[in-house]
C-alpha cells in the first residue's frame, strides 16, 4: 500500500483537497466548485461505466436537477426521507410585495418568507425521473435505462464525501421480480470488479437508508432483514466508517405501484438501481492514489484510460 492509503480524517483530507485546487469551497459545508483536474478523473470513470453496461444496450435519457412536485409527492419520499428534502421556492408577488422584501433583505431579515414553492423540487434521488415516465404496460422484456443526474439531499457536513448536491451515474432495470433481481446482482459483481480494477479496497455491505423517525427504523430493519439494499464501501475518511461509492437498490415494487407501471401479465413492475456516486469514487481514487494522477499506477490509469 502507498502512503496516500494511510487515512488522516475527515477534516484533513479536506483541507487537502482545497489547498490543491481540487476542491473549491463556497462558505457553505457540502457545497464545492471543482477543478477541471476533478471533473476530468469523472469523465474518464463514467466513459468506463459506459463501457460495463454496453452489452445490455440500455436505454439512455438525461434529466434536469429539478421534477415536478406531483411526482415527488407521488414518490412518497416525504414519508421516509423528510430531513434530506429540497423544494424550490420563488418570488411572483406584486411590486409592493418586491419592496417588502427588499426592505427586508436590508433589514437582515428572512426575506425567503416573500417566496412560495413552486411547482418543482430538487431531484431527491437519479431514477426518480424515470418513473413517471413508465406508467402503463412494459414492454414483454421490461426497460433498462442508463441516466445521470445531480441529486440534493440536505445533509450539510465538513466530510467532502457528503455533499449536498451531488451527481449519480445509475441504470435502472423495471421490469419482473426476477429480471430485476437478476439486474441487481449482476451490477453487484461488475461494480465489485470495476473499483477491483481501479485498485480500492472496496467490499459490499448490506444496508439501509436513513429513514425518519422512529417507524423509520422499522423500514430500515425490514430493509437489511430482506438484503434489499447492498453499498460498495471505501475507507475515504476513514478506516473504521468506510464511505459508500456505489449502492445496489431493489425496490420490489414499490414505484410500480406508486406510478402504475406494470408487467404485460398486469402485475405491478418491480424496479432496481446501481447508482455511482460519481464525486464519491473521485474523492476515494484521490484518496489511495494521490493527487495527481499522472502518478497513479499504469493499471488504473489504462483502467481508466487516462
Amino acid at each position: 500500500m502507498t502512503s496516500h492509503t494511510v487515512l488522516n480524517g475527515v477534516d484533513a483530507y479536506r483541507e487537502e483537497l482545497i489547498a490543491s485546487g481540487l476542491l473549491i469551497p463556497t462558505g457553505v459545508p457540502g457545497v464545492y466548485g471543482r477543478s477541471g483536474l476533478f471533473e476530468g478523473v469523472i469523465e474518464h470513470f463514467e466513459a468506463l461505466v459506459t463501457r460495463a453496461g454496453r452489452a445490455e444496450h440500455p436505454e439512455r435519457v438525461c434529466f434536469p436537477p429539478i421534477i415536478p412536485r406531483r411526482d415527488f409527492e407521488t414518490s412518497e419520499y416525504l414519508k421516509s426521507f423528510p430531513q434530506l428534502a429540497g423544494s424550490v421556492h420563488s418570488f411572483n408577488g406584486t411590486e409592493r410585495d418586491h419592496i417588502r422584501l427588499l426592505n427586508q433583505l436590508e433589514k437582515g431579515e428572512d426575506w425567503t418568507r416573500g417566496l412560495p414553492s413552486t411547482e418543482v423540487t430538487l431531484t431527491p434521488a437519479a431514477c426518480y425521473p424515470i418513473y413517471p415516465q413508465l406508467r402503463g404496460t412494459l414492454p414483454p422484456d421490461g426497460k433498462l435505462i442508463d441516466m445521470q443526474s445531480y441529486v440534493f439531499r440536505h445533509e450539510p457536513s465538513p466530510d467532502p464525501c457528503r455533499m449536498q448536491m451531488f451527481r449519480q451515474r445509475e441504470y435502472v432495470r423495471i421490469g419482473t421480480p426476477d429480471a430485476v433481481r437478476r439486474h441487481r446482482d449482476l451490477w453487484l459483481e461488475r461494480g465489485l470488479d470495476i473499483l477491483k480494477r481501479l485498485e480500492l479496497p472496496a467490499q459490499a455491505v448490506i444496508a439501509n437508508d436513513p429513514f425518519f423517525g422512529r417507524a423509520g427504523q422499522m423500514l430500515a430493519n425490514n430493509q437489511r432483514e430482506q438484503s434489499l439494499k447492498f453499498e460498495l464501501v471505501i475507507p475515504i475518511g476513514s478506516a473504521d466508517a468506510p464511505t459508500a461509492c456505489i449502492s445496489c437498490n431493489y425496490h420490489q415494487d414499490h414505484f410500480g405501484h406508486l406510478f402504475g407501471i406494470r408487467t404485460v401479465d398486469g402485475a405491478d413492475a418491480h424496479t432496481a438501481c446501481i447508482g455511482f456516486g460519481l464525486e464519491r469514487i473521485a474523492l476515494a481514487l484521490f484518496r489511495h492514489h494521490g493527487l495527481d494522477p499522472d502518478r497513479w499506477s499504469s493499471g488504473v490509469r489504462d483502467t481508466l484510460d487516462l
